[in-house]
C-alpha cells in the first residue's frame, strides 16, 4: 500500500532548493550547497525542503521503509531526520551499483524494527522496547547530493540527512538478549577494521535513546512511525569513505554481521552508470 502524500506550504526558497538536490539526484552529479537558498539557520525550511523532495519520491511510487536520524547541533530545537525509502535498501551481500549514491561513506551501525506504532508527543525508553519486534545490524550508507560534502545542518537536513543506501543483517535478534550501550561495533573493509565504536557513541548515548528521540521528531512532523518500519539509531563509529568496489562488513556484539558491496565504476567509455 502506497504512503499518503502529505499536503504542505511550499515557498519559492523551498521549491528552489528542492530542485537543486532533486536535479543532482536525477543527473548524478552533486551540486552546490542549499543553505544560501533558505533563511540561514532555519532548520523548518530545510525540513519543508525534505518532506517536500519525499512526496515527489511517493507519488512516484516509491515507498517508505523506515527512518534515520541525522546529526544537528545541540540545542538547534529541530531534531533531523530523513525517510528510508525501499529503493535504497539493499540485499546483505548484494552488489550496490556505483552511482546510485553519491560520494559514499558508510558506518556500522543498529536496525530498531517495529511491532507496534510510535505516536507518543514524547517517547521514553519503556515504548521504544514495548514497540521493538527486533534488532538487526546495519551498513548504513550516507550520501550527499552536495559537492565536497560541504554541508551545514541546514544542507543536511534539506538533503534527506545525507540518506543514501542502508543493508541489513538477517538474524533478529530480541531487545532482552542485547546491551546495546556496551555492544563493540567494527566496520571492516575486506578484512582490514576501519571504524570502530560502541552503542554508546550512538546518538544521545544509546541507540535506544537515539531511537525514542527519532520517533519524538517524527510525530512532531505528522509521520510518526509505524508497525514495520525500521529505525536506524546512527552510526556507531566514524562514518568511513566508499571507493569503488569496496565490501564492507560490519559486526555488532549480539547482532553478527552484515556486509555492503558496491560494484565499480564505470570506464568513462562506459558512460554513466547509473
Amino acid at each position: 500500500m502506497r504512503e499518503t502524500v502529505t499536503e504542505h506550504p511550499n515557498t519559492p526558497a523551498v521549491e528552489a532548493a528542492a530542485e537543486r538536490l532533486d536535479r543532482a539526484h536525477r543527473t548524478g552529479v552533486p551540486g552546490p550547497p542549499v543553505r544560501d537558498l533558505l533563511p540561514p539557520g532555519d532548520l523548518a525550511a530545510a525540513h519543508a525542503v525534505r518532506s517536500l523532495l519525499t512526496d515527489r519520491r511517493l507519488a512516484a511510487g516509491r515507498r517508505i521503509t523506515g527512518w534515520k536520524a541525522a546529526p544537528v547541533p545541540p540545542g538547534a530545537g529541530t531534531p533531523g531526520f530523513g525517510a528510508l525509502l525501499d529503493d535504497t535498501a539493499a540485499l546483505d551481500g548484494d552488489e550496490i551499483p556505483w552511482g546510485t549514491v553519491l560520494q559514499p561513506r558508510a558506518g556500522a551501525g543498529v536496525a530498531l524494527v517495529l511491532e507496534h506504532d510510535l505516536g507518543h508527543e514524547r517517547h521514553t525508553v519503556a515504548d521504544v522496547i514495548r514497540a521493538t519486534a527486533f534488532a538487526l545490524p546495519a551498513v548504513e550508507v550516507a550520501g550527499s547530493r552536495i559537492r565536497d560534502w560541504d554541508v551545514t545542518a541546514v544542507d543536511t537536513v534539506a538533503d534527506n540527512a545525507s540518506s543514501g543506501a542502508y543493508v541489513l543483517g538477517t538474524r533478529p535478534v530480541l531487545l532482552r538478549d542485547l546491551d546495546l550501550r556496551t555492544a563493540g561495533a567494527v566496520l571492516e573493509r575486506r578484512g582490514e577494521p576501519v571504524s570502530t565504536g560502541t552503542g554508546a557513541a550512538a546518538r544521545h548515548g544509546h541507540p535506544l535513546h537515539a531511537a525514542a528521540r527519532l520517533a519524538d521528531a517524527l510525530v512532531r512532523s505528522g509521520r510518526p512511525p509505524r508497525a514495520g518500519d525500521t529505525l536506524l539509531t546512527g552510526a556507531l563509529g566514524p562514518l568511513t569513505d566508499v571507493a569503488p568496489g569496496d565490501v564492507l562488513e560490519a559486526r555488532v556484539d549480539g547482532l553478527g554481521s552484515v556486509r555492503a558491496a558496491f560494484g565499480r565504476a564505470a570506464r568513462p567509455e562506459e558512460g554513466d552508470p547509473r
